[in-house]
């Protein structure tokens, strides 16, 4: 059942802890609120005001939650089926000028606070769209948003994929399945101009790919196919995933992860990109004792990528993530040819883009090479940061030249 539209209750702010909300920031902690007025359920939609009653924002509530208002307008405004139609049209017209890179039919529609819809993640694969209900407002609202997904985008089906560890936080469990329309196959076959990729949507990460690396895999394919260090340029693809860095490589790649699943899905992908075994290799391991045994045995690449899964969930474990992610890269610059290549990557939002160059160049400094960053690399535009939400920006990397 979708809660009503009209504010059940209101939420009272602590004085002097309005600004944030009047700057914009979407999100109130617990710590913020003084005071509860009117009788709201979990999920419902609550006004945000002052003690005096002054309106604030509006959004939705969960009293379980660390960030128990998500506001979703500072308007005082019905939040109901035409509002969220306008604000999931909006989102999905800032997105058909894009072209993603290697013109594949894949991209973020909806990407949460960024696009004024928190909790809500919506990535569209060909014909089919992946939901992730985040949070608890949106989880009782996610077949009316499928519905009007469906309307707007005209796809064959709506699948979730809200099996994140953040559900909980919201007295969430997982759920996976169909919402609308038909259910994907197990896999799915998406061509681009210059690749073909098997999705997995229904048991891949996230909602079945890394859509945010998909320009930095672009970037380096034009780089790879203009000629770098030879014409047969030697890759080595770290926590390579189903190996979508390294298929425009004219060379040989080596690709390293720890599940043997997505490996095989990688080697079916490159059979599919018509790479032979002599030029693409699928190791399953441990990626630190990996790259440790390459370094002491003088293994050098023109390329190296290193994309880890997210080190950091919080504050907390900065400083563990850290080390890391200092050892990740301290391995990885001396496996890199003199003139060759490094693609680093960070996607812990608790990990700063100035604290990453940071660890970086404490890395490169131990190593005893020098470097050069060629260019800040980030997500696609298809993954959008609100300028009053900076904390959407979890993706950080560097493209360097190694010396």
């Amino acid at each position: 059942m979708i809660p009503a539209d009209n504010p059940t209750g209101a939420i009272v702010v602590a004085p002097g802890r309005e600004k944030p909300i009047q700057n914009k920031h979407p999100w109130i902690f617990s710590g913020a609120i003084t005071e509860l007025r009117g009788n709201p359920t979990p999920g419902d939609v609550v006004d945000v005001q002052t003690q005096s009653g002054r309106f604030l924002a509006r959004g939705y509530w969960n009293p379980r939650s660390q960030i128990q208002v998500r506001i979703l307008t500072w308007r005082e405004e019905p939040i109901d089926e035409t509002w969220w139609r306008l604000r999931l049209q909006r989102a999905v017209e800032a997105r058909r000028l894009l072209r993603v890179s290697g013109g594949l039919p894949m991209s973020r529609l909806v990407h949460a606070e960024s696009d004024f819809l928190p909790g809500l993640i919506v990535d569209r694969y060909g014909e089919w769209l992946v939901l992730q209900a985040l949070t608890l407002g949106i989880d009782q609202r996610k077949a009316m948003l499928a519905a009007l997904l469906t309307d707007l985008t005209r796809v064959r089906g709506v699948y979730e994929r809200s099996d994140v560890d953040v559900r909980g936080k919201e007295g969430l469990r997982d759920s996976v399945g169909g919402l609308q329309g038909e259910e994907p196959p197990d896999l799915i076959q998406l061509s681009g101009d210059r690749q073909v990729r098997l999705i997995d949507l229904r048991r891949g990460h996230k909602t079945g790919y890394y859509l945010d690396q998909l320009p930095n895999q672009g970037l380096l394919a034009d780089i790879l196919n203009g000629g770098i260090a030879s014409d047969a340029p030697r890759l080595l693809n770290l926590f390579s995933y189903t190996g979508g860095f390294g298929l425009s490589n004219p060379g040989a790649v080596v690709n390293v992860d720890a599940s043997r699943e997505v490996l095989e899905l990688a080697e079916e992908t490159y059979r599919l990109n018509g790479f032979d075994e002599a030029h693409a290799e699928f190791i399953q391991g441990d990626v630190f004792d990996f790259i440790r045994d390459q370094a002491a045995a003088h293994e050098l690449y023109d390329v190296v990528v290193c994309d880890p899964p997210k080190f950091a969930h919080n504050a907390g474990q900065v400083d563990k993530a850290a080390r890391g992610y200092k050892d990740l890269n301290l391995h990885s610059f001396k496996l890199v040819k003199p003139g060759g290549l490094l693609l680093t990557f960070s996607c812990s939002g608790a990990i700063s883009r100035d604290l990453f160059q940071k660890i970086v160049f404490g890395a490169l400094a131990d190593s005893g090479r020098d470097a050069q960053i060629l260019r800040h690399l980030a997500a696609g535009e298809d993954h959008p940061v609100a300028l009053t939400f900076p904390e959407g920006e979890y993706l950080k990397g560097f493209l360097l030249r190694v010396c």
